[in-house]
């Protein structure tokens, strides 16, 4: 893995977390116990902070940002689907955000919440508890999330991550 501290900005990695070595952090991110950091992921804390919390998977490409006044925080048992980009906005606890998707300044996904694949969530949305944003610009369509698939998603990774911090060896 890449880590950087920037001056007195330093990352906090809990040692239970799987960062791939072509993961990149730098800054102030917080990485909880049992998350995942995938290839090719970038969470860059040069300004703000970026909170990700426990057995959360950040996979393969995505993008993590932040600014002076809008932090980007993720929450517990979460997965952050392929090639997103969050900046300045909050995912709670138990949600999802697809592959491709895009999430936004002071955009709060509510616990349990969905934010489909490709989908663009502009600044200031809120996505509801149980329901999916979909489309570009996402539109809310409520109580439609099935809780256990997000749940399945979690322990997936949660168990990919612990399978890749022990098994995984560079063979060049």
């Amino acid at each position: 893995m890449v880590v950087y501290a920037l001056g007195e900005r330093m990352p906090s990695i809990d040692e239970s977390a799987y960062v791939h070595p072509d993961a990149v952090i730098i800054g102030s991110v917080t990485i909880g116990a049992n998350s995942s950091v995938w290839p090719g992921a970038v969470l860059r804390a040069d300004y703000g902070e970026i909170h990700i919390g426990a057995r959360t998977s950040i996979q393969d490409g995505t993008i993590i940002h932040c600014t002076h006044d809008q932090w980007t925080r993720v929450g517990d048992d979460c997965v952050v689907g392929h090639n997103a980009h969050l900046e300045g906005c909050t995912i709670e606890d138990k949600s999802l955000v697809g592959s491709g998707s895009v999430v936004l300044h002071r955009a709060v996904v509510r616990a349990g919440g969905l934010v489909g694949a490709g989908a663009v969530v502009p600044n200031d949305l809120e996505v509801p508890s149980g329901a999916m944003a979909l489309g570009v610009p996402a539109k809310i369509k409520p109580d439609s999330v099935v809780p256990e698939a997000i749940e399945l998603a979690v322990a997936v990774y949660v168990e990919n991550g612990a399978r890749y911090k022990a098994d995984l060896r560079r063979l060049d």
